[in-house]
């Protein structure tokens, strides 16, 4: 279990809360979540971690629609049907989506445990989803966000630090989870961010975190959406590989340098000023967090004139946990593989 964390000293922010423990997290095999990736998390990945003990995430605007998520959420319910120890899927609802409030809408019907929201804040859908027993975790990269997150009532907190994969946060995760500890804040803590084997997983739990997120190393497993040469150049990629820039979104991004050079750019002379208006001119889509490139459900249409290559599908994104992925194994063995070095990590 997490340490618990200290009462909050006089004139710090925010209130100290101690929320009861949502009954699911006794259910996990790990205290890990498979993360929500863009292009990467479909339903037979998020069936497959369900069903060995972790949570499987997902971005809903990976369906193609709101019609297509329900025929996902559907789907995964029937596969895990029948597996008393099957751990919760989670959606991930962007807040900023043109589709929100229709996937919310499929997403209710559904009933999920849990819920991840992104890309704003989570007060307009916190009544509905709090209304089904969701328990309601809201991705920041921030303190500042953080603390709006937990005035606005979400339940927990996923902590975007630096060195996740993609559109990432530049805070040091010991000090992102210790701050948040230290003000008193009682309720869950998942970090996102570096994370690549049990170990680091067990690190985090004994931080003050209760959950860790792993995206990079479920990317290069059998069931994830990713195309195999994507999943290979992580194979053969380390820490060393990951560039940040802003020149493919105009926010700060962890992308794989071999992927840029592959689209013909040269990873030490990227534009640096782009912003996220002009990467959607350049690239096609959309660029705050949470978006994908122009064939995603709910962006613009792709700018016919877009000179470079898309986001996503030919410039590819991993984290500094990109050095733990040494083959591409099946969800079931990666998780048997993770708990087996979390185990031995608690001594």
């Amino acid at each position: 279990m997490p340490l618990a964390p200290p009462h909050a000293s006089p004139g710090d922010a925010p209130p100290a809360t101690d929320p009861a423990r949502p009954a699911w997290l006794k259910r996990l095999r790990l205290p890990l979540i498979a993360a929500p990736m863009l292009r990467v998390s479909g339903v037979d990945l998020v069936s497959a971690a369900c069903a060995a003990g972790v949570v499987g995430a997902f971005p809903t605007a990976n369906a193609r629609s709101a019609d297509e998520l329900d025929a996902w959420l559907r789907t995964i319910t029937d596969r895990l049907t029948g597996q008393p120890g099957a751990a919760p899927w989670c959606p991930n609802l962007i807040m900023r989506s043109p589709r929100l409030a229709d996937d919310l809408a499929c997403v209710l019907r559904h009933r999920p445990e849990v819920v991840i929201t992104s890309v704003g804040s989570p007060a307009p859908i916190l009544p509905a989803l709090h209304g089904i027993g969701c328990t309601v975790l809201a991705d920041v990269a921030t303190l500042a966000h953080a603390h709006k997150a937990i005035a606005a009532g979400a339940d927990g907190l996923v902590l975007l630090s630096a060195g996740a994969g993609g559109q990432t946060g530049w805070l040091n995760p010991f000090a992102f989870v210790r701050a948040l500890r230290r003000e008193g804040y009682r309720g869950l803590l998942v970090l996102a961010g570096g994370q690549s084997d049990g170990t680091s997983l067990r690190a985090a739990q004994v931080l003050g975190c209760d959950l860790g997120y792993m995206g990079t190393r479920f990317i290069a497993t059998r069931e994830s959406l990713a195309e195999a040469a994507y999943k290979q150049m992580l194979v053969e990629a380390s820490i060393d590989d990951i560039v940040l820039t802003k020149a493919f979104t105009g926010l700060p991004t962890s992308m794989l340098a071999p992927s840029i050079r592959q689209a013909g750019l040269d990873p030490a002379r990227l534009d640096e000023s782009v912003t996220p208006e002009t990467a959607a001119q350049m690239f096609g889509g959309r660029s705050h967090r949470g978006d994908d490139d122009a064939t995603a459900p709910g962006t613009a249409p792709e700018t016919a004139a877009a000179p470079g290559p898309r986001r996503w599908r030919d410039v590819w994104s991993a984290g500094h946990s990109v050095s733990g992925v040494q083959g591409v194994p099946s969800v079931a063995d990666l998780i048997a593989e993770l708990e087996a070095a979390f185990h031995d990590a608690g001594g």
